[in-house]
């Protein structure tokens, strides 16, 4: 890779977002380096103008040879790094992986590429380090931040690490809503889906809000706002913010009589319970299960949370707004789990 090409760096290149970006990233003019741990079960991609250099953030010695060897290969000018790289597990449980891969991975990294001359650094953080709003309203950048379990406060931690720690840093936050797939892949919704097709009793009953929701948007329309926030660094102010999702999201009501109405051709009843309630059903599921349940008795609180993204940030400096809408994407979902259930409990990543 020695063209002339401007030099990106991807960390987290082999994920859900990874690979495609790096993809889109080479069609659009730019030389990739994908970092990745090794031993994956999917090793990146072989791509013209794709390199994959091993890395694991949670190593400094990994994290210093990979970035020398870029820099022996760009002379250490990099047009952008797009950071996705991070520790996520969805069963609310603390783990020290939080620190040390998202936060001081991220530190790790940026102490490394004070080496380059460095254009932009661009941190995948999530909409759910803000508060919820209530229906009808929408959160902007500026809103109340409010991390309800560890994932989004490592995401807030890392982000006031970038600004306050590396503040000569031309960073930008893409805070990201429920990334979903044709196939899926977004943890609640297919969870939601699961209930109802396997008519799970636990799918006729919910804690919360029925007319709350929360942005999903598709991989597709992630993929373009990252290549547009690339393309436009030199353009974007440092520690710039934007949220990036469906501004109105479907409520859960919404999707359960979607859901229930392409898989069964009925109407599905979903009654209101307790919360109290909810939090013992939960935890005795969950020790029956032996703590492999999906729902945890910590999310029950958050059923009532409503997460609809004021996009206009997103519109003005980006030129993005969504091409997918999840309600429209919905039928080739549940199509496809209808065509091949195994193919697509393997995709999902269920049992």
């Amino acid at each position: 890779m020695t063209d002339q090409r401007p030099s990106v760096i991807v960390t987290g290149s082999s994920g859900l977002l990874g690979r495609p970006v790096c993809r889109r990233l080479a069609e659009a003019g730019y030389s990739v380096f994908g970092f990745d741990r090794v031993g994956l079960p999917e090793p990146p991609k072989e791509l013209e103008h794709v390199c994959d250099v091993e890395c694991d953030l949670s190593d400094s010695t990994s994290v210093r040879v990979a970035l020398q060897q870029v820099h022996q290969k760009t002379g250490g000018k990099l047009a952008s790094v797009v950071h996705m790289a991070a520790y996520y597990d969805f069963s609310g449980e603390d783990s020290p992986l939080y620190e040390d891969v998202t936060v001081h991975g991220t530190d790790r990294l940026l102490n490394g590429l004070e080496a380059f001359q460095l254009e932009q650094f661009l941190f995948t953080s999530t909409m759910l380090i803000h508060a919820p709003c209530p229906v009808g309203e929408h959160i902007r950048e500026d809103d109340p931040l409010q991390a309800k379990w560890p994932y989004p406060q490592s995401k807030i931690d890392t982000e006031k690490l970038i600004r306050v720690g590396h503040p000569n840093v031309r960073s930008v936050f893409l805070r990201i809503g429920g990334v979903y797939t044709d196939f899926g892949r977004q943890p609640t919704l297919v969870q939601q889906i699961k209930r109802i097709y396997e008519k799970d009793l636990q799918g006729h009953f919910y804690p919360g809000d029925m007319d709350a929701g929360q942005s999903p948007v598709h991989v597709s329309d992630v993929v373009d706002a990252i290549i547009k926030t690339v393309d436009r660094r030199n353009q974007l102010a440092p520690q710039t913010a934007i949220l990036i999702g469906e501004p109105d999201p479907p409520s859960y009501g919404q999707l359960q009589e979607l859901i229930a109405a392409k898989l069964h051709g009925r109407d599905w009843a979903t009654l209101h319970v307790p919360k109290a309630i909810a939090k013992v059903g939960a935890a005795v599921t969950d020790a029956c299960q032996g703590g492999d349940a999906f729902i945890k008795p910590f999310m029950v609180d958050m059923a009532d949370d409503n997460y609809a993204l004021d996009i206009s940030q997103a519109k003005r400096l980006l030129d993005w707004q969504p091409q997918y809408r999840l309600i429209d994407v919905l039928p080739t979902i549940l199509q496809s789990l209808k065509n091949a259930p195994d193919v697509w409990y393997q995709k999902n990543g269920l049992s």
